[in-house]
């Protein structure tokens, strides 16, 4: 068996963890009297201080509803709120503000736009979808193409987890009116080329939407650079607080589309002869904003910018060629998804055992995983298996935390030998 204390043979120059580690206080705890060893990132990321305490300096110092109040505590919660969203446009470099709206998440706005997009689509018309995406990027077009009569097409993917390219170019007809992809797969970490399936859609004039929840906690993205009309992530999985989440459309496409929701905020006038509505992007944000979280998520990208991303890119991939290395060490362990261009994303499964006592008995060790069918049931029925064991990482964990993992997967695999 492979000794896990050789000498590591890739370095992480230009991003020290243990500086960045002392950012994320939930990091420092024990979990069974165990060091927390926090690998479900791409469930959910972990926040730093600066978010924190972002959120706590608005509810102590500023807390009021925005945009409506005659008063100081008014026209701070407003700045803080809308500077949030300025924040949002560069870190996505969409052209103006009126093209980011806040939603409750990834879910939210991909809902919005398929409700949004309804009146475009006839009959026997067809929605593009890949195999690899997450439940939130293909339930919400079911439901579109049942009240239409359009159809949802699977692209499908390679045994490698790639997307199957020659599929994609069969699929895509005259009869295709959007397509919907996931940036990067949360099962397999593949990168997808979006920017070249995006341009051989909008050559046939179809509507292009990107689910990029797993994409921006690993690079940035450029809307105006992938040039897709709509593009959205949640907050939680790039470092910021749950319950908010981003859509980008692009403005003219957003003013033809009518409100997803009515109440307050969207409004311009309302009349019991006619109600018409708000300017962008108001007309898409009934009710009260999740304020808090707005100035949670600017405060989590301005972390971001304080790092060196290139640096921090580089180090998420030393952790996955770490890991990788590793897979020999674990005697019946398989890795679903090996595609060229990954995320540090590991899906796994180890002859014998279930991926959900995989995950207990990791937790029993303080090492937190994923496990279940990662709200991918059609990319598990293609592999043939009901679920894996997923590690995903980020630049705050370390190598030896990928060693810890490798050494209790040995641990457990003697128990069931």
């Amino acid at each position: 068996m492979t000794d896990l204390s050789v000498a590591k043979t890739v370095t992480r120059q230009g991003l020290d963890v243990e500086a960045v580690r002392r950012d994320f206080p939930i990091l420092t705890q024990c979990i069974n009297n165990k060091p927390l060893v926090y690998l479900d990132n791409g469930a959910s990321a972990q926040k730093p201080i600066a978010v924190l305490d972002a959120m706590d300096r608005y509810y102590r110092e500023m807390h009021s509803n925005v945009h409506r109040g005659a008063h100081t505590l008014g026209d701070r919660a407003t700045a803080a709120f809308e500077g949030a969203r300025e924040t949002v446009r560069g870190f996505l470099n969409a052209a103006s503000t009126r093209e980011i709206i806040w939603t409750r998440g990834t879910t939210e706005a991909i809902n919005l736009v398929a409700n949004g997009l309804a009146g475009k689509l006839q009959p026997d018309d067809e929605i593009l979808v890949s195999r690899m995406e997450h439940h939130a990027n293909i339930v919400p077009w079911q439901m579109l193409a049942e009240r239409t009569g359009a159809k949802v097409v699977p692209v499908q993917v390679t045994h490698e987890g790639e997307l199957d390219l020659d599929s994609f170019d069969q699929l895509l007809n005259d009869k295709t009116r959007i397509l919907a992809l996931t940036h990067v797969s949360n099962v397999l970490g593949t990168v997808n080329p979006i920017k070249s399936l995006v341009a051989k859609a909008k050559a046939r004039g179809v509507f292009t939407v990107v689910d990029g929840a797993q994409a921006v906690p690993h690079f940035q993205p450029d809307v105006q650079a992938i040039d897709c009309d709509f593009y959205t992530f949640s907050a939680h999985k790039l470092f910021g607080p749950t319950g908010i989440g981003v859509l980008y459309g692009r403005e003219a496409l957003l003013e033809a589309m009518p409100p997803y929701q009515g109440g307050g905020e969207m409004i311009e006038r309302v009349s019991f002869e006619k109600t018409t509505w708000n300017t962008l992007p108001y007309k898409f944000e009934a009710g009260t904003p999740a304020i808090a979280e707005a100035v949670g998520l600017g405060a989590a990208i301005d972390y971001l910018g304080t790092l060196d991303r290139v640096a921090m890119e580089a180090a998420e991939q030393a952790l996955l060629a770490r890991a990788n290395a590793l897979v020999a060490t674990v005697p019946g362990m398989e890795v679903i998804g090996t595609a060229r261009h990954k995320v540090p994303v590991m899906s796994f499964k180890i002859a014998g055992l279930h991926p959900s006592d995989i995950g207990t008995l990791l937790d029993q060790q303080g090492i937190a995983i994923r496990t279940g069918h990662h709200c991918a049931m059609p990319l598990m029925e293609f592999f043939g298996v009901p679920g894996t064991a997923r590690a995903s990482f980020a630049f705050y964990n370390t190598l030896d935390e990928v060693e810890q993992l490798f050494t209790a997967l040995q641990k457990i695999q003697r128990l069931f030998a």
